[in-house]
Protein backbone atom coordinates (compact mmCIF):
# COMPACT_ATOMS: atom_id res chain seq x y z
CA UNK A 1 0.00 0.00 0.00
CA UNK A 2 1.80 3.48 -0.97
CA UNK A 3 1.29 6.19 2.03
CA UNK A 4 2.29 10.22 1.15
CA UNK A 5 4.72 11.51 3.43
CA UNK A 6 4.21 14.88 4.55
CA UNK A 7 6.71 16.47 7.14
CA UNK A 8 6.49 13.92 9.89
CA UNK A 9 3.67 12.11 9.53
CA UNK A 10 2.16 8.94 7.45
CA UNK A 11 -0.77 9.43 5.84
CA UNK A 12 -2.46 6.23 4.17
CA UNK A 13 -4.74 6.42 0.87
CA UNK A 14 -7.79 7.10 1.49
CA UNK A 15 -10.29 4.10 -0.90
CA UNK A 16 -13.01 6.01 -2.26
CA UNK A 17 -15.57 5.21 -4.34
CA UNK A 18 -18.69 7.45 -6.26
CA UNK A 19 -21.90 5.73 -6.19
CA UNK A 20 -24.37 7.68 -8.30
CA UNK A 21 -28.25 7.30 -8.15
CA UNK A 22 -30.22 5.74 -11.08
CA UNK A 23 -31.56 8.96 -12.71
CA UNK A 24 -27.61 10.31 -12.50
CA UNK A 25 -28.81 13.46 -10.40
CA UNK A 26 -27.00 12.74 -6.99
CA UNK A 27 -23.45 11.48 -6.65
CA UNK A 28 -21.87 10.73 -3.79
CA UNK A 29 -18.27 9.86 -3.19
CA UNK A 30 -17.64 8.58 0.20
CA UNK A 31 -14.44 6.36 1.78
CA UNK A 32 -14.53 2.59 2.76
CA UNK A 33 -15.51 3.95 6.56
CA UNK A 34 -18.54 5.78 4.97
CA UNK A 35 -17.46 9.12 4.98
CA UNK A 36 -18.26 11.49 2.20
CA UNK A 37 -15.77 13.49 0.62
CA UNK A 38 -18.21 14.90 -2.34
CA UNK A 39 -21.55 15.51 -2.58
CA UNK A 40 -23.02 16.39 -6.21
CA UNK A 41 -26.64 16.95 -6.50
CA UNK A 42 -28.64 18.24 -9.44
CA UNK A 43 -31.32 21.03 -9.25
CA UNK A 44 -34.15 18.91 -9.92
CA UNK A 45 -33.67 17.11 -6.70
CA UNK A 46 -34.33 19.84 -4.74
CA UNK A 47 -38.26 19.81 -5.53
CA UNK A 48 -38.49 16.55 -3.97
CA UNK A 49 -37.82 18.07 -0.60
CA UNK A 50 -34.92 17.25 2.30
CA UNK A 51 -35.66 14.28 3.74
CA UNK A 52 -35.86 12.12 0.88
CA UNK A 53 -32.55 14.05 -0.69
CA UNK A 54 -31.01 12.96 2.53
CA UNK A 55 -32.06 9.25 2.39
CA UNK A 56 -30.47 9.38 -1.16
CA UNK A 57 -27.53 10.54 -0.01
CA UNK A 58 -27.48 8.22 2.62
CA UNK A 59 -28.58 5.19 0.57
CA UNK A 60 -25.47 6.18 -1.78
CA UNK A 61 -22.83 6.75 0.78
CA UNK A 62 -23.78 3.26 2.47
CA UNK A 63 -23.39 1.62 -1.78
CA UNK A 64 -19.92 3.39 -2.46
CA UNK A 65 -18.66 2.56 1.18
CA UNK A 66 -19.58 -1.14 0.63
CA UNK A 67 -17.71 -0.71 -2.36
CA UNK A 68 -14.74 0.94 -1.45
CA UNK A 69 -14.36 -1.56 1.75
CA UNK A 70 -14.08 -4.48 -1.20
CA UNK A 71 -11.94 -3.04 -2.98
CA UNK A 72 -9.75 -1.88 0.32
CA UNK A 73 -10.32 -5.72 1.07
CA UNK A 74 -8.54 -6.98 -2.51
CA UNK A 75 -6.37 -4.28 -2.08
CA UNK A 76 -4.67 -5.45 1.18
CA UNK A 77 -5.25 -9.25 0.23
CA UNK A 78 -2.60 -8.41 -2.78
CA UNK A 79 -0.84 -7.05 -0.63
CA UNK A 80 -0.22 -10.16 1.64
CA UNK A 81 -2.59 -9.47 4.75
CA UNK A 82 -4.10 -12.66 6.15
CA UNK A 83 -7.67 -13.48 5.06
CA UNK A 84 -8.45 -13.73 9.29
CA UNK A 85 -7.16 -9.67 9.39
CA UNK A 86 -9.27 -8.72 6.97
CA UNK A 87 -12.11 -10.07 8.46
CA UNK A 88 -11.30 -8.61 11.43
CA UNK A 89 -11.28 -5.71 10.09
CA UNK A 90 -14.88 -5.75 8.85
CA UNK A 91 -13.97 -5.28 5.47
CA UNK A 92 -17.26 -7.12 3.11
CA UNK A 93 -16.27 -9.37 0.49
CA UNK A 94 -16.64 -9.12 -2.97
CA UNK A 95 -20.02 -11.69 -3.27
CA UNK A 96 -21.44 -9.54 -0.25
CA UNK A 97 -21.25 -6.35 -2.02
CA UNK A 98 -22.82 -8.16 -5.21
CA UNK A 99 -26.06 -9.87 -3.50
CA UNK A 100 -26.15 -6.03 -1.46
CA UNK A 101 -26.57 -4.30 -4.92
CA UNK A 102 -28.97 -6.86 -6.10
CA UNK A 103 -30.87 -6.00 -3.05
CA UNK A 104 -30.98 -2.69 -3.57
CA UNK A 105 -32.06 -2.74 -7.51
CA UNK A 106 -35.28 -5.28 -6.57
CA UNK A 107 -36.00 -2.28 -4.05
CA UNK A 108 -35.80 0.05 -6.77
CA UNK A 109 -37.84 -1.42 -9.50
CA UNK A 110 -40.40 0.27 -11.56
CA UNK A 111 -44.41 -0.18 -10.89
CA UNK A 112 -45.38 -2.70 -12.71
CA UNK A 113 -48.26 -0.37 -14.27
CA UNK A 114 -48.11 2.88 -15.22
CA UNK A 115 -52.34 3.15 -15.60
CA UNK A 116 -54.27 4.77 -12.62
CA UNK A 117 -57.06 3.48 -11.22
CA UNK A 118 -60.46 5.33 -12.02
Amino acid sequence: MSEQHQGAQVIPNVTAVTSTNRAGTISVRATDQGLPVDIRIDRRELRYGAQPLADEILRLCKQAALEAGARRRELLASEGVPVDVLDRLGLPKREAVAIQQFAAEEEETAPTSWMRPV
